[in-house]
């Protein structure tokens, strides 16, 4: 499963769902109100072109959605990007969207969530939010770029961030290539 909401990143977002569409694997996608704002300006597209071929797709707002129950398993979630809002909802165990109620399904029957939060500076509420859902578990996979590859372009680490993503749900990919010592 896949959210994506408001913060800065809607290219990580969309590159993970290209590659979750290319792996043939079957996904579920959810986007916040702010997340499809963020597209818009981000990757100048509507949020149906972002999930053309997703092969389910959930309002944000359908709290009866299947992904609200634990009945309902999933491989794991992401949150990418995950706004400093939604973070804070989750950390503090409020579900008042399909993102962060399913979110909590993850937490309470300990699937596999990644969160991407994209903010810099990080005030200490934020950290503290961070440390608190790592602690419980959770991937904070912080969208910071991978100098040690040489990237080239922004692509490239757009590349390396969904390929995290997908790493840590168990999504085959070739997105990026890990470190190599003594490589150039």
């Amino acid at each position: 499963m896949i959210g994506v909401t408001g913060a800065s990143g809607a290219p990580i977002a969309a590159r993970v769902l290209e590659s979750l569409h290319a792996s043939g694997e079957d996904y579920v996608a959810v986007l916040s109100s702010g997340a499809e704002a963020v597209i818009r300006e981000e990757l100048s597209m509507e949020p149906a072109e972002l999930l053309k071929g997703t092969p389910t797709v959930y309002a944000d707002t359908d709290l009866a959605a299947p992904i609200a129950s634990g009945s309902r398993p999933t491989r794991g979630m992401a949150i990418v990007p995950c706004s400093t809002n939604t973070l804070a909802k989750i950390a503090l165990g409020l579900a008042d969207s399909l993102i962060t109620r399913a979110a909590h399904v993850h937490l309470k029957e300990r699937r596999r969530l990644v969160l991407v939060p994209r903010e810099t500076p990080l005030s200490a509420v934020e950290l503290a939010h961070m440390t608190h859902l790592a602690e419980l578990g959770v991937v904070m996979l912080v969208a910071a770029p991978p100098y040690y590859l040489h990237p080239k372009s922004v692509g490239d680490q757009v590349d390396f961030l969904a390929g995290k993503v997908l790493d840590h749900l168990g999504v085959a990919h070739h997105l990026y290539r890990g470190w190599r010592a003594g490589e150039a």
